[in-house]
């Protein structure tokens, strides 16, 4: 009889606690549906980049195919959303030439970026004798001739979103800056100190989140 007593309380205990757990899977999946449902309402848009200009103060290429440069440049970046603000947590700034790494990575200040608000940096990238792969130094060569050198500024990050007080964890951030310096043409720019040149560009980025 004491062992019919037992088996009732066992499933009577087994009982409640199938109920607490489908309980707190309920509760998590209309938190979840909630959280959608704001997302959704929200409609967040990714940051707005901007390549204000660029300052050359050493662009020498010198054998056996090794690039030294050294640049200013000037990236602002607009939160676009009404209700949604952006965490960034990490940005690594460089310069790279027909896809190759020319300069090291400048660490960009991490900071918060309120509804609407635009921020601004202004690093300087640089690279002391890097070595450049034959086929890309040979198209230098050609570039330098011309008088115009293609290069792409690219910043690496991650970036968290912020709804009230909702904060999401990250997304890595790549944000690439195409700018066309006329070294040809110093006119084209403005000088700025010894052989330093300032060149304005305001190019729109591309910005993938």
């Amino acid at each position: 009889m004491s062992e019919k007593v037992c088996d009732k309380h066992g499933c009577k205990r087994r009982k409640i606690f199938r109920r607490i757990i489908a309980g707190i899977l309920i509760f998590i999946l209309i938190v979840l549906i909630t959280i959608l449902i704001v997302w959704a309402i929200l409609r967040p848009t990714k940051p707005r980049f901007i390549l204000q200009d660029a300052t050359v103060y050493v662009f020498n290429v010198s054998n056996p195919n090794v690039l030294t440069s050294s640049f200013q440049v000037t990236i602002s970046s607009r939160n676009p959303n009404d209700r949604i603000g952006i965490y960034y947590d990490k940005l690594d700034l460089y310069a790279t030439y027909h896809s190759q790494q020319i300069t090291y990575k400048t660490s960009l200040p991490t900071t918060y970026q309120g509804h609407k608000e635009i921020n601004v940096w202004s690093p300087y990238v640089y690279g002391n004798a890097v070595p450049v792969a034959p086929y890309n130094a040979v198209s230098l060569t050609q570039d330098q001739s011309s008088g115009i050198i293609p290069l792409m500024f690219k910043i690496d990050g991650r970036v968290r979103w912020k709804v009230g007080t909702f904060i999401t964890g990250k997304y890595h951030l790549y944000v690439r800056c195409s700018a066309y310096i006329n070294f040809g043409d110093r006119q084209a720019g403005t000088a700025v100190g010894n052989n330093a040149v300032k060149y304005q560009l305001v190019q729109s980025c591309s910005v993938s989140v």
